[in-house]
């Protein structure tokens, strides 16, 4: 008996050996396939096979990040995943699945790409902690004053901001968007589309910038009362957008479109520090006691301005400025639009939640069911550009249809400052011409609050979902998170650095008579 549990015991510890062997080659055998195949699946090339992206490869051949000086190629696992560790994992995983549901669910061709790396995505799949593992010197040297400064200002807000708010192009180059021009055969074939309002004497009218080649159409807008706000019982209806009041409108006219770059560049060459030589903005001369004609500093990292397509990412102090100075050389009263007075306009004589026919619920990217089966843009695409549709860039606004008043974009696009302060119970405490009103009846020209922080912003803009195009959907500006890159001190007041949403269109007060 004592030699049979003796070899009773052998076998047992020879086979607890084996299993203990089998154990660790089957562990090293599965470390090795794990790190070859997160190997693999990370290389450029099982990248390239499995995005459906028709120049994700081409664009970064072309980025500074595949050419350049040092020869150094930064690969697409560098970028677009952070550096190790079980957040490295989890990163490839989310991205993983989403490529590959991409690449076998979707219909590519009808995939937005221009929309998709703007910023708001590209956060989502760019890691500052990727970028800093490369560039842990952020003070090299040949590093410019300016990017000094910027790096600085990275550093206090690096919780607020991205390296790719700066950078977004280094990792695929990028051409510069090509601008449609609002050729005059455009302008007149939409111009014919639309019917002009019978305001009788009280006519639209073209504007002729003095002292330079550069016009826009004004339209002439009748007084009346309409409906302002929206009911609880309307998809998307925010607290903010009731009670539904009416309101009282004198006759009043409103750009035919958004200001563009070619009206705000006349403003800007006439008006800013060409005369002064400053070449940043938010710097000194902002503090400098300037008066109401001088216009505002050139725009931090951008190029020359210009074209017919709709200017965006100034400030409310700044296009108040514009409209002054346009009021002085043209020798009418040019201000931006009430609140009340772009709703009026937006609704042109409808009550319904856009101008033409569609529901939010139906339109809207935030419900499930429209994600999976899709959505029938064939009438909002005729008046709006949005996110489905703008290519994820501002367009010119001619190249869509007008309102039933004939004004263009007045839900997409841009978003457009108003001149009232926001208040989220602005409603509820209305004044007029005669302070404030308790609003029992009909509101007689609504102007606001009469103090505030922030301004109120309409409209969609061309990032906009649709359930944000509504008529009666309010907005506000966001002044301190929008200059969030902005380096300077004291920030510019003229530009915002973080905003490239917001734009606006002018109004001239009818005072009567010719």
């Amino acid at each position: 008996m004592a030699i049979f549990s003796s070899l009773s015991g052998i076998v047992k510890r020879i086979r607890v050996r084996h299993q203990l062997f089998t154990g660790i080659i089957l562990g090293v055998f599965i470390v090795v396939v794990g790190f070859t195949g997160i190997r693999y699946t990370s290389s450029d090339r099982f990248c390239g096979a499995c995005h459906v992206h028709p120049q994700a490869i081409s664009s970064w051949k072309l980025s500074t990040h595949y050419k350049n000086k040092s020869g150094v190629v930064t690969h697409c696992s560098e970028c677009h995943l952070p550096p190790g560790g079980l957040q490295h994992l989890k990163e490839k995983a989310r991205l993983g699945i989403t490529d590959v549901f991409g690449a076998v669910f979707k219909d590519t061709e009808r995939i937005d790409w221009e929309e998709r790396s703007a910023l708001y995505h590209a956060v989502t799949y760019t890691f500052d902690s990727s970028c800093l593992s490369c560039h842990a010197d952020l003070y090299s040297l040949g590093l410019s004053a300016k990017g000094v400064e910027a790096h600085k200002h990275y550093e206090i807000t690096k919780d607020k901001i991205y390296c790719i708010n700066c950078h977004k192009t280094v990792g695929h180059f990028q051409e510069e968007p090509v601008e449609i021009a609002a050729s005059a055969p455009v302008r007149e074939k939409r111009k014919q589309q639309s019917k002009p309002l019978d305001t009788g004497e009280f006519k639209s009218y073209t504007e002729l910038i003095p002292g330079t080649k550069v016009f826009f159409e004004m339209v002439a807008i009748p007084g009346g009362t309409f409906r302002m706000g929206s009911p609880e019982s309307e998809p998307y209806h925010k607290p903010d957008e009731g009670p539904v009041h009416e309101v009282t409108l004198s006759p009043f006219w409103i750009g035919e479109t958004e200001v563009t770059w070619n009206e705000y560049k006349a403003y800007f060459d006439r008006t800013s520090l060409s005369v002064r030589k400053d070449s940043i903005s938010g710097s000194a001369a902002d503090t400098a006691g300037l008066d109401a004609m001088t216009g505002p500093t050139p725009k931090y990292g951008s190029k020359d301005i210009g074209g017919w397509v709709a200017a965006y990412s100034m400030t409310h102090y700044a296009v108040t400025k514009y409209c002054e100075w346009l009021s002085e050389v043209t020798g009418k009263k040019y201000r931006l639009p009430t609140e009340a007075e772009w709703e009026y306009c937006a609704r042109a004589g409808t009550s319904t939640p856009y101008f033409f026919q569609g529901s939010p619920a139906k339109l809207t990217g935030r419900s499930l069911i429209n994600r999976l089966f899709g959505t029938d843009d064939s009438i909002i695409n005729r008046y709006v550009f949005f996110r489905r549709n703008s290519g994820g860039e501002v367009r010119n606004p001619y190249t869509n249809e007008a309102n039933l008043w004939g004004l263009y974009n007045m839900l997409g696009n841009v978003k457009e400052f108003c001149l009232d302060f926001y208040a989220p119970d602005a409603y509820w405490r209305r004044y007029d011409d005669s302070g404030p009103t308790f609003i029992s009846g009909p509101v007689a020209n609504p102007i606001g609050l009469p103090s505030g922080k922030e301004h109120v912003v309409r409209g969609g803009s061309y990032l906009s979902d649709p359930a944000d195009l509504r008529a009666a959907a309010r907005g506000r500006t966001h002044h301190d998170e929008w200059r969030l890159t902005d380096p300077h001190k004291p920030k510019s007041k003229w530009w915002y650095s973080d905003c490239m949403e917001v734009g606006f269109r002018v109004v001239r007060e009818y005072e009567g008579g010719s």
